[in-house]
């Protein structure tokens, strides 16, 4: 070869490898891009009917699934068995074959291009293995005018750099292919969830943290063991114990709620377990305790880090032998029941201090499920403003609404009260809004006035179910506040809680926490 013409060739390969280059930098798809590949290996180097041989979707065999200078009906034809003819012998052993004069080669099918439609000359063929991931998937090929003034290396140094990006995108594809299917089936997940979720458990949203929780309560659903629902106070654990209810067998049996914190420590063993005539002064009749009420359904026992010590004994009783005595009573009357515990406490560390049963925890704790806080589902949270001020506007008679900055500066804020505390906020912006708009302006007054008096929501789930205590740190009354309110209830813890819109329960949690307990007694 001439030394002129040798760098001419050398400059149609760099324009070549640039417009390749290009092609691929164009996010083509790519049919788009091995097409024009083949069609600049045509037109600069004269390599002609370039094809691209990959799997046949239909079968076992391949086919001519990328072409340039071959029409419909000729790619049709170009499929090939393994080791049929010399592409399926590329194919199958992973070697580059040259054939020199298709004409002297008993092998060569010709069975896409037809000998007559190509040129009187000798026609060379040329066929490379493509692989991708160290195997071979196909194969790229061309003909060739055997004799010509460019050297055949250098068509063949040329091909085996097309055959390695054409690899490349095939690797691409495969990769957006499969992202593609994974955002398509987690957008139908998030839309079969926004469909079907809210209509039969009332629970809004569609965060991920949330599914992950919907998923695992319908997983275990069907299981009889019991289930610890884990979590802040507000995350609606409640909602979640319906929904485990609504998915299992028992769906049409009793479900019962028990608010640990909310009773008397005297009236524990009576309201779990029962009581027979006669138990004590004011037991009048006999009475089926909730656990009775509850056979054949699912009780759920919410903060159950409250039960009291003589109780965690009776109730681990319960749960392994499937019975339960009556106060007052000796016989021992058989219950099946599911149990579904929940807690904002830390179970382990209680059990450490020796404040809760470790063999009870290690019971309660055979399918603990962690409820994400609203910290962790932001993108739930324009959901559940529209959701509580649809409901406040319908229980109160009003029609107060927000601005779309103001939904956006709720979604922005923490919430430490999670669900519960942005029920809390919306009823009160309802009741106290005085204008129908509210924007962020307006939210503001409301977001930093802490002595805004706290209104119950009045309910998290469907109309007719259970009244919510609001949430309140344990700290969220000083000693002054409490001995204030103590003072002006004449010493009454009862009516003391009631002014501070706590139960008899939190209020003595807090009196003993500091330390004005005995000063009350």
């Amino acid at each position: 070869m001439k030394d002129g013409s040798s760098a001419h060739w050398r400059t149609q390969e760099m324009f070549l490898i640039q417009e390749v280059m290009s092609l691929i930098g164009k996010g083509l798809q790519l049919d788009q891009a091995v097409r024009g590949m083949l069609q600049l290996l045509s037109e600069i180097l004269g390599l002609n009917r370039g094809r691209v041989v990959l799997k046949a979707e239909d079968g076992d065999d391949h086919r001519i699934a990328h072409s340039y200078g071959l029409t419909s009906e000729e790619a049709a034809r170009g499929r090939y068995a393994p080791n049929e003819g010399i592409t399926g012998r590329v194919i199958a052993q992973g070697h580059m074959i040259i054939v020199q004069n298709i004409d002297a080669e008993p092998s060569f099918l010709a069975r896409a291009v037809e000998r007559s439609r190509l040129p009187p000359d000798i026609v060379s063929f040329i066929a490379l293995p493509i692989r991708v991931d160290h195997r071979t998937v196909g194969a790229l090929a061309c003909h060739r005018i055997r004799h010509r003034e460019r050297s055949l290396s250098d068509d063949v140094t040329i091909l085996r750099i097309v055959a390695t990006m054409v690899s490349q995108l095939l690797t691409l594809n495969a990769r957006v292919e499969q992202r593609t299917r994974a955002l398509e089936e987690h957008n139908g997940m998030l839309a079969r969830a926004l469909r079907t979720k809210p209509a039969r458990y009332g629970i809004i949203g569609s965060s991920p943290a949330l599914l992950r929780a919907l998923a695992q309560i319908e997983r275990v659903a069907d299981a009889g063991a019991s289930v610890l629902l884990l979590g802040e106070s507000g995350t609606g654990k409640e909602l979640f114990a319906r929904a485990l209810h609504l998915a299992s067998p028992r769906r049409d049996k009793p479900f019962i709620k028990v608010n640990c914190a909310a009773i008397p420590d005297s009236l524990f063993e009576s309201e779990l377990f029962g009581h027979e005539k006669g138990a004590f002064t004011g037991a009048v009749e006999a009475r089926a305790g909730w656990f009775e009420q509850a056979s054949g359904g699912t009780i759920f026992l919410d903060e159950i880090g409250e039960l009291p010590a003589n109780l965690q004994t009776k109730l681990l009783r319960t749960l392994q032998e499937s019975t339960v005595v009556r106060l007052g009573g000796k016989r021992e009357i058989r219950i099946d029941m599911r149990l579904v515990a929940a807690t904002n406490r830390d179970l382990g560390q209680e059990v450490a201090r020796g404040a809760f049963r470790e063999d009870l925890y290690y019971r309660l704790n055979v399918i603990p499920i962690e409820l994400p806080p609203l910290a962790a589902r932001p993108g739930d949270i324009p959901d559940l403003v529209a959701h509580f001020l649809a409901r406040a506007n319908q229980d109160n008679q009003r029609n107060v609404n927000l601005t779309a900055g103001a939904v956006r500066l709720l979604a922005r804020r923490p919430w430490p009260g999670n669900i519960r505390e942005l029920a809390n906020l919306i009823e009160r912006l309802v009741l106290l809004a005085g204008k129908a708009v509210l924007d962020e302006n307006d939210l503001a007054a409301f977001l930093s006035d802490q002595a805004m008096p706290v209104i119950r929501a009045h309910r998290l789930a469907e109309p007719g179910g259970p009244v919510v205590r609001p949430y309140l740190r344990s700290d969220s009354h000083g000693p002054a506040e409490l001995h204030e309110a103590l003072h002006r209830a004449g010493g009454n813890k009862a009516r003391a809680a009631q002014r501070l819109g706590l139960t008899e329960r939190q209020f003595a949690y807090r009196l003993r926490k500091s330390g004005l307990e005995r000063r009350a007694s």
